[in-house]
């Protein structure tokens, strides 16, 4: 168990550093010609603007939490042995999930469809998720005591029943198999919907809170991708997925977060669940 007066130290500590780190990320995106890059994989980039804002997203949580641990995209290599051990029965820890730019590919196409996303674990559960679109100003939050929020007004999914009343995300990324893409955009076709993609799954799960998109499902996020996002669906009313079974946190897995209405359905679309 954890008391309601951790979880909100840490909810509103978290505002802030989103907030904070926004506008350097914001900084570098107004410069992303001058920036380093580098190739980390397939459709894979990272560059300094990534790299420094979750140094100070760690640093300030370090500052602060100095029991907590930390599990960032660009330094999930180094953490993961630490974040193991907090899953155990015997070392429960609170984990900051964070990733410090969602969205890298359009961040450094000059496209603003990118975000930061922080999600709190603790007890292998999403306590609260914050994400914000720095481009647009915009802080999504919610977590199971806290209500789903857009700058401070609350939100709730959409209020559609099938896929022709509203637009749908798929994610899709180099670990996705093409025949899912091509499937999964096929049966919503059939079934009168429309495919929206941007480029940032946390942001798209942040839309999904909001009601801006119905859906979104994909084979495969991280939980630094998800979480954040995950957990602001739940909190507005919407229908989430599990994640955080196994080891999804480590290694990530299938997500789908979806208005209630059409939740099977997008989960019919991934092979695993047809």
């Amino acid at each position: 168990m954890i008391d309601s007066d951790t979880i909100n130290s840490r909810f509103q500590f978290a505002q802030s550093v989103i907030l904070e780190a926004g506008a350097i990320a914001k900084e570098y995106f107004g410069r992303i010609s001058a920036l380093t890059i580098k190739n980390k994989g397939l459709h894979d980039l990272v560059s300094e603007a990534d790299i420094n804002t979750e140094r100070f997203i760690s640093q300030s949580l370090k500052q602060q939490f100095p029991d907590d641990l930390f599990f960032g995209e660009e330094s999930a290599v180094e953490s993961t042995s630490s974040v193991k051990e907090a899953l155990s029965a015997t070392n429960k820890r609170g984990i900051w999930v964070v990733d410090p730019i969602d969205g890298t590919q359009p961040f450094l196409n000059g496209i603003p469809s990118w975000c930061i996303s922080m999600a709190y674990v603790f007890d292998n559960q999403i306590q609260f998720g914050v994400i914000y679109d720095a481009t647009r100003n915009e802080l999504f939050t919610g977590g199971l005591a806290h209500p789903a929020t857009l700058n401070g007004n609350e939100i709730k999914p959409h209020a559609g029943r099938d896929f022709s009343q509203g637009l749908v995300s798929i994610g899709f990324s180099a670990r996705t198999s093409v025949n899912f893409l091509f499937t999964a955009t096929a049966k919503l076709l059939e079934n009168q919907g429309m495919f929206f993609r941007n480029g940032s799954g946390a942001l798209s799960l942040a839309y999904v809170a909001c009601g801006r998109l119905m859906g979104h499902v994909e084979p495969h996020m991280h939980s630094w991708d998800c979480l954040g996002g995950l957990s602001i669906i739940k909190a507005a009313g919407g229908r989430i997925n599990d994640f955080l079974v196994d080891d999804a946190l480590i290694k990530g897995g299938w997500v789908v977060g979806a208005t209630p209405s059409i939740y099977e359905q997008l989960l019919a679309m991934l092979p695993e669940h047809k």
